[in-house]
């Protein structure tokens, strides 16, 4: 598809974008990125953080049921820095954090990364207390956003340690992906706040061969932009619903069932996994039915289950057929295709804000700025 801007044109694959509008062409399924978040990092610098101006020189740089008001809702300034925190897993290629934030420069976003996001402790950044410093010097430097610098694992391990009051109070605007679905979801059951699921450092901007799309869309979002994500859907089921949007990576969900940190939002849910058989996610699915999590929902919307291998005995098990049995299961509507999860094409999507989702003819379209309306 094409680009338009300026009243120039130019070839974009996968999508077409307009003025406040995004379009993304469902294709195959591209492979996943290794285990929840790649493993790639940088080095760490004395100082809450090490700053990174243009092109990486260093310088001085729900809806009413869900139990909350949402007054922290997020204001759209200027573009402003990133500050990079590693609250999960370890990083392991401090030239790919440095080439991440020349890119992300390279987009208008100063960078300017936590002094403990190269630690290691075991397969953590960190023990669990010095990931938590991390996050709390985060909330007190003066970037606007907050991006991790990878996904993996460990966020779960410091969630009761976290001062979720805090960090909403801050005003930073939070952004991760795969384990940082606790992050996300913690926030919105704690405080309403809005927080953001998509882009992280170095998998997005630090990679050999970048999505051309990633960025962008993760650029448009931090502007405030974005206004409407339309991608192509097959066999949606009919649906034109709004409702606090909500939801990440399927296993990190499942695993805060039963907990404070799970949102108890009537909304919009959206999932994503990486690496588990159709079977798995199938069982992860059904919990969350069984729970009396789905059928409260007013859309189901499924990003990517990637990265995955069937066997011979499947005989014909696979995704299409768990979407199936999703739709016979629950009375609600599911809608595919959604530009989101562990793949190189990938939109960053507000978690606890109002949005809209309707189908037709083919595509879906997701209103970004529904609470403006």
């Amino acid at each position: 598809m094409s680009t338009q801007k300026d009243g120039k044109t130019t070839q974009a694959p996968r999508a077409a974008k307009t003025r406040g509008k995004a379009a993304v062409a469902q294709g195959d399924h591209a492979q996943a990125h290794a285990e929840h978040g790649h493993d790639h990092g940088h080095a760490a610098h004395d100082g809450n953080g090490h700053d990174h101006a243009g092109h990486g020189e260093h310088g001085d740089a729900c809806d009413e049921a869900c139990g909350h008001d949402h007054h922290h809702a997020h204001p759209m300034p200027e573009t402003g820095g990133i500050y990079l925190v590693s609250p999960s897993s370890a990083v392991q290629d401090p030239a790919a954090v440095e080439l991440a934030c020349q890119r992300l420069a390279a987009h208008g976003f100063q960078t300017r990364v936590d002094r403990g996001a190269l630690l290691t402790h075991q397969r953590f950044a960190g023990t669990d207390k010095q990931r938590v410093a991390g996050l709390e010097r985060a909330i007190r430097q003066k970037h606007p956003i907050v991006m991790a610098t990878r996904g993996g694992y460990g966020l779960s391990r410091i969630l009761p340690a976290i001062d979720w009051k805090a960090m909403a109070d801050s005003g930073k605007r939070f952004v991760g992906f795969s384990d940082f679905t606790a992050f996300n979801l913690a926030l919105l059951a704690q405080t309403g706040a809005v927080s953001y699921s998509g882009a992280t450092a170095v998998a997005d901007f630090g990679g050999a061969e970048p999505d051309e799309l990633t960025p962008l869309l993760f650029g448009e979002v931090m502007r405030g932009e974005l206004e409407i994500l339309s991608f192509e859907t097959r066999d949606a089921d009919p649906v034109d619903a709004r409702g606090i949007l909500w939801g990440g990576n399927l296993a990190v969900l499942c695993s805060l069932l039963g907990t404070p940190y799970c949102p108890k939002t009537r909304g919009i849910l959206f999932l994503e996994e990486v690496g588990e058989h159709p079977y798995r996610v199938e069982r992860m699915l059904a919990q969350l039915a069984q729970a009396g999590v789905l059928d409260k929902q007013k859309a189901i919307v499924l990003g990517h289950f990637s990265n995955y291998r069937l066997a011979p005995h499947d005989a014909g098990f696979d995704m299409p057929e768990v979407v199936k049995w999703l739709r016979r299961t629950v009375k609600v509507p599911v809608v595919t295709g959604l530009p989101y999860g562990h793949v190189p094409t990938k939109a960053t999507l507000p978690v606890g804000q109002k949005v809209g989702i309707a189908t037709e003819r083919g595509m879906a379209h997701l209103v970004i700025d529904e609470h403006t309306h």
